[in-house]
């Protein structure tokens, strides 16, 4: 494969990892309230009549996934590197489809338990490597739009969960009312799996470890051209002067988890940094009080059970429509006014539904039920795609495995926080817990705004000099970003701003080339 169908390979593939992680973070939430699902897990019964710790323990059976999903992440400061994007991927959809039959066959809430750990580990290896291959095999004008796909479908695995949990809601006499729901993840894990078989690994991992006629080769493949053509050559160049300029600033012999603390020409420390906190703001926000707890809070705005589960499937539906806009948006708009819009929306949104909680009218129930998907609209246009696009663009090739490890494990910690806290939350304060959020969410504007450089139509290597260039004229970053004259990577004006010797951008690959 080659050019657009290359890339469209490469698009479904990512997509589908995306799609089964949205399924993976909405499907519990129809089945906490099933009745043959209760009838086997009475623990995460709540109300009146059960014991007070069953509402923990309703929590705890939800968020223990991100647990999973946290040593996944944290697995790929080792892994990635080692086996390369692929196999990682490979590894990481065959451990959820080892997670997906224990849930399917699960018989007690401890197997339900550790079913649901070890699905996370390999959705947390996953999430913190498809993002960066995806990132990798894309050009810089496309590449927003390209991980904004991967956000939409994140939704879109969100909707199908909440239609095939409501369809088989219906057989309230078999378990397969909750196991035929869970069950679904098997197929869309082995679509991910057999899919990246067929494709190539990611060109800037070759190139980082000396297999730079593949690079060459994997380069002009998704571009469509001839190796010795000028975009070929100078993407090319440019991914190995950042090589070049990055070993040449480190140690080469310190690991590249090493690596991500430290700082000078190359900033990777603050780069991290921006990633860890980036997907950490995305958790925060709150917007898993609705993924994970849809059907209960419309419940608890009065809707019955049938009710509640049609409301949280348009719910769903309404969600993944939404995030549709980003995918238009992020390249001609950039990062930075997208994160504050979707931040200043959010704040706004959990403000009202903190006084309509308040004065809890009939007419404030239908009211909050309508900013539950005004407040999803904001978060799937602001926050939804970014925090997998924006921390694999912001840090340097050295350190991006690692980095992205810390970044995903940053979102699973928060995820898990917010999961488990929530239940518990809502019993304790009500209405107050929309004030909490509200306070975070307006808490991000202001560290966007004067921290967070813009990536718009930079390419990965293009990031590199825009943090050499502020170290070097001891300016923020966020300013640099922003100016026009920045020189590309792999031009001469950019190797002097990394500090490497200039060299010609074919002379190095096409000699490598009539070697073979």
């Amino acid at each position: 494969m080659r050019g657009r169908k290359l890339t469209a390979a490469l698009a479904f593939v990512a997509g589908t990892g995306f799609t089964l992680f949205g399924y993976d973070q909405g499907v519990m939430s129809a089945l906490l309230t099933a009745n043959q699902f209760e009838k086997v897990f009475p623990e995460v019964i709540t109300g009146s009549g059960y014991p007070a710790n069953h509402a923990t323990l309703q929590s705890f059976v939800v968020a223990i996934y991100e647990i999973g999903c946290l040593f996944g992440a944290l697995a790929n400061l080792w892994l990635g590197d080692r086996l390369g994007r692929r196999k990682t991927i490979f590894i990481g959809g065959s451990i959820m489809i080892v997670g997906a039959i224990l849930q399917t066959t699960s018989f007690t809430y401890a197997q339900m338990i550790v079913a649901r750990i070890i699905t996370g580990l390999g959705n947390g290896l996953n999430t913190s490597t498809v993002p960066s291959y995806h990132a990798e095999c894309s050009p810089a004008a496309k590449r927003g739009s390209f991980i904004m796909v991967e956000g939409a479908l994140i939704t879109f695995g969100i909707m199908i969960s909440y239609v095939i949990s409501f369809s088989f809601y219906w057989l309230t006499g078999s378990s397969a009312q909750w196991r035929v729901p869970i069950s679904f993840q098997i197929i869309l894990a082995l679509m991910m799996i057999i899919g990246v078989l067929f494709l190539p690994e990611s060109p800037r991992w070759l190139a980082k470890k000396g297999r730079n006629l593949e690079a060459l080769a994997v380069i002009a493949a998704l571009e469509d051209k001839d190796y010795t053509s000028d975009s070929v050559q100078l993407t090319y160049h440019g991914i190995r002067e950042a090589i070049d300029a990055e070993s040449r600033s480190t140690d080469s012999e310190r690991s590249p988890l090493r690596e991500v603390f430290t700082n000078g020409r190359s900033q990777n420390f603050r780069r991290a940094c921006l990633g860890v906190v980036n997907q950490c703001f995305q958790q925060i926000t709150g917007i898993n009080l609705i993924t994970y707890y849809a059907t209960l809070l419309f419940q608890r705005l009065g809707l019955d059970d049938v009710k509640s589960r049609i409301i949280a499937a348009g719910n769903g539906t309404e969600y993944f429509l939404a995030s549709l806009i980003a995918i238009f948006l992020i390249d001609r708009v950039g990062r930075r006014p997208l994160m504050l819009f979707g931040a200043i929306g959010q704040t706004i949104t959990m403000v009202l539904l903190a006084v309509l909680g308040k004065i809890n009218t009939p007419g404030c129930q239908v009211a909050s039920a309508v900013l539950l998907f005004v407040f999803n609209s904001f978060f799937a246009i602001g926050w939804l795609g970014m925090t997998w696009l924006y921390p694999a663009e912001i840090v340097g090739l050295r350190i991006r495995a690692p980095a992205n490890a810390f970044s995903t494990a940053s979102n699973w910690i928060f995820n898990f926080v917010v999961v488990m806290v929530t239940g518990p939350a809502f019993s304790s304060i009500g209405w107050r817990t929309y004030i909490v959020f509200a306070a975070l969410n307006a808490f991000i504007i202001p560290v966007v705004y004067f921290f967070f450089p813009e990536t718009k139509g930079r390419s990965l290597e293009d990031m590199d000099v825009i943090f050499a260039l502020a170290y070097n004229e001891g300016v923020s970053p966020v300013g640099v970003s922003l100016r026009d004259d920045i020189p590309p990577a792999g031009s001469p004006e950019a190797d002097e701003i990394l500090g490497v010797r200039p060299r010609s951008t074919r002379s190095d690959a096409v000699d490598e080339q009539n070697k073979q």
